[in-house]
């Protein structure tokens, strides 16, 4: 049996920085502009971190998810 250690969910987003990764798709930009205004002027959200793949078929590359660790929360957008 594999265990793994699990972080404790955020209770607010308040104050937080977070991570929008785009996958290069049609429409991802206008998706991740309005979440980020959400994210900021409804939750408080202190800091955003724009995350970019090569593309949609691929997983992020090792620079990228570096850049995801100082992140508190990451959201992954699909755009089409």
């Amino acid at each position: 049996i594999t265990t793994t250690n699990r972080v404790a969910g955020l209770v607010s987003l308040a104050g937080r920085t977070v991570g929008l990764l785009d996958n290069c798709k049609i429409n991802v930009q206008q998706l991740l502009n309005h979440v980020e205004a959400i994210l900021r002027e409804q939750h408080g959200v202190k800091t955003v971190v724009r995350l970019k793949k090569p593309d949609a078929s691929r997983p992020a590359p090792p620079e990228v998810i570096a850049q995801m660790n100082g992140c508190d929360a990451v959201i992954s957008a699909v755009g089409d």
